[in-house]
């Protein structure tokens, strides 16, 4: 006959202030790299893709055929052709798709802060427009007040910004 030994624990203890903040800090800590990781993981399905097709734009001459077009309307607000890309892409896709466009041309800080600007007042206007029209502002005085601030603030910081 075998004789099993049972082993009393006392009463458990509760864990000390100490032990339930460091094991609080490790939780958050492990919440926030999980959030940060998928964090740019989203956002790198929006910049890579717009980096790379605008990087391939710029070896043929579509992106010169774009910035042609564009340049007589975009020279009122300081920013060369080739900027109409990123702000399409800001206008009307996102914001990060507009920065991955911008990453990957040369252009100055005036000019990278014009686009910050413009695109600060008029992002992703498809979307934000039908949100806006949902809570019963029309879509157009939407739309014009949106883009009116955006050329306006981009002229002035133009105008302002002499370098």
């Amino acid at each position: 006959m075998t004789a099993s030994i049972r082993i009393r624990a006392g009463p458990r203890r509760a864990p000390r202030e100490s032990e339930r903040r460091v094991n609080g800090i490790g939780e958050a800590l492990a919440r926030g790299l999980r959030k940060g990781v998928q964090t740019t993981i989203l956002l790198a399905k929006a910049i890579v893709p717009a980096y790379i097709i605008v990087f391939v734009l710029a070896h043929t001459p579509v992106l010169g055929w774009i910035a042609a077009a564009a340049a007589p309307l975009l020279h009122w607000i300081g920013l060369p052709g080739e900027a109409a890309v990123p702000l399409i892409l800001g206008l009307f896709v996102n914001l990060y798709a507009a920065i991955g466009a911008m990453a990957s041309l040369t252009l100055t800080a005036k000019e990278m802060t014009i686009i910050a600007i413009f695109l600060s007042m008029a992002h992703s206007l498809v979307v934000e427009t039908a949100v806006t029209s949902r809570i019963g502002v029309p879509a157009r005085l939407a739309l014009t007040i949106r883009l009116g601030l955006a050329v306006l603030l981009a002229t002035i910081v133009n105008v302002a910004w002499r370098a």
